[in-house]
């Protein structure tokens, strides 16, 4: 899915979960990172953020699901990589659906929304 300009309007999705734990944006981001990297120190590099935050995150996101989502294996440089399982890969894609599913049932809406804000006048 392609992500928004921050300028751009669109809609930003944050699953809530049992335990109010949730699934946003940036979660679904740094595990298509992951996937589409095969680390989280790089996932988490694209994103700018330090490899201690990606790890927290990704902790966080193991935790909230009964199977984890990334399974990663420790070795340093060159040893060590990450990959979603079939859990995580899952809950990624009905995540990017439900985003998908949302800005179109709501676009009408969004673009009214934009043309009534200020931030339509500065173009």
């Amino acid at each position: 899915m392609p992500k928004a300009s921050r300028l751009s309007p669109g809609l930003k999705l944050r699953l809530v979960v049992e335990g109010g734990e949730w699934l946003g944006p940036g979660k679904a981001d740094l595990l298509e990172g992951i996937a589409e990297t095969g680390s989280i120190s790089a996932a988490g590099k694209r994103m700018r953020m330090s490899y201690k935050r990606a790890w927290s995150l990704v902790e966080a996101l193991n935790a909230m699901f009964r199977e984890p989502l990334v399974a990663a294996s420790r070795g340093g440089a060159g040893h060590g990589g990450a990959e979603l399982t079939d859990t995580g890969r899952r809950v990624l894609a009905l995540y990017r659906q439900m985003q998908d599913k949302g800005a179109a049932a709501l676009a009408s809406e969004i673009d009214e929304i934009h043309r009534l804000s200020v931030m339509s006048e500065k173009k």
